[in-house]
């Protein structure tokens, strides 16, 4: 009798164990339409100068592309801010603190706009440059970076690097 007895623990050991491969293997389809998603720098607008703290806002808008059949959310953009080649430091847009269902869901074709806050700091950066952030003599920006996209059974963390 104890055989059998330790014969059923092995199987259902076995079993469970097949059955969380079988989860992995299935969220893992996701993962091929999840890299497909695009997003592009779209705008960087000055929202405020604070000559007290000697910090500038700016709201760094991305665009987010769906071209997959699979639809997906957003969770965190992390980037960091060039113009010209200089970096102007790093920046983050997250949602993670939104439950899933609670986010912007990208369906097959969306285009979806991003806000992020962008703080320049004057002593983190050049004085020259940030003047011209503050009196917007700059139009030409690029970002590099971390976009993770999720569905409710993958999560997907993919580089970029976009500009105007």
């Amino acid at each position: 009798m104890a055989l059998q007895s330790r014969m059923t623990v092995y199987v259902a050991i076995a079993g469970v164990l097949a059955l969380m491969g079988g989860i992995v293997f299935y969220a893992s389809l996701d993962n091929a339409q999840l890299e497909q998603a695009e997003i592009e720098l779209f705008s960087v607008e000055l929202i405020d100068v604070d000559n007290v703290k000697n910090q500038a806002k700016f709201d760094v808008t991305f665009l987010v592309k769906n071209p997959s059949d699979k639809a997906f959310t957003v969770g965190v953009i992390d980037y960091q801010l060039f113009t010209d080649g200089v970096e102007l430091g790093s920046g983050q847009y997250s949602a993670m603190d939104v439950a899933l269902p609670g986010r912007a869901v990208f369906s097959s074709g969306d285009q979806i706009p991003l806000k992020s806050i962008f703080v320049l700091t004057k002593s983190e950066t050049s004085p020259e440059i940030y003047e011209d952030m503050i009196n917007e003599r700059i139009n030409s920006f690029s970002a590099e970076g971390m976009l993770t996209t999720q569905t409710s059974w993958s999560t997907i963390d993919k580089e970029f690097s976009t500009g105007f």
